[in-house]
């Protein structure tokens, strides 16, 4: 979220950022659980970018595969927000570097 947020900062501003357990899902749902999600602002409430914890640390198979889900899902949230590519938003996205 640092490197975002340096290039990013004005653009970003009023987005809250957040981390909860599990995603809400209705009952039914058939898919793949949810890493995260932009939630649109409405009643003066900011746009808020979602982190699932449980299903990143289920998907992964150590702490590096989690900091690269977490890096690349923001990135991805980001640019869906901006109406931009995630490889604009951040060159390293989808890397196996950081």
């Amino acid at each position: 979220m640092r490197r975002l947020g340096l290039r990013w900062g004005r653009e970003l501003a009023k987005v809250q950022f957040t981390v909860e357990e599990v995603p809400s899902v209705e009952p039914g749902f058939d898919g793949p659980v949810p890493l995260g999600a932009t939630v649109l602002g409405d009643g003066g409430l900011p746009v808020r970018i979602v982190v699932f914890r449980r299903p990143i640390e289920a998907r992964a198979t150590g702490e590096a595969e989690v900091a690269r889900l977490v890096r690349d899902l923001l990135v991805e949230e980001v640019a869906d927000l901006l109406g931009l590519s995630p490889e604009s938003v951040d060159p390293s996205y989808d890397s196996p570097d950081d």
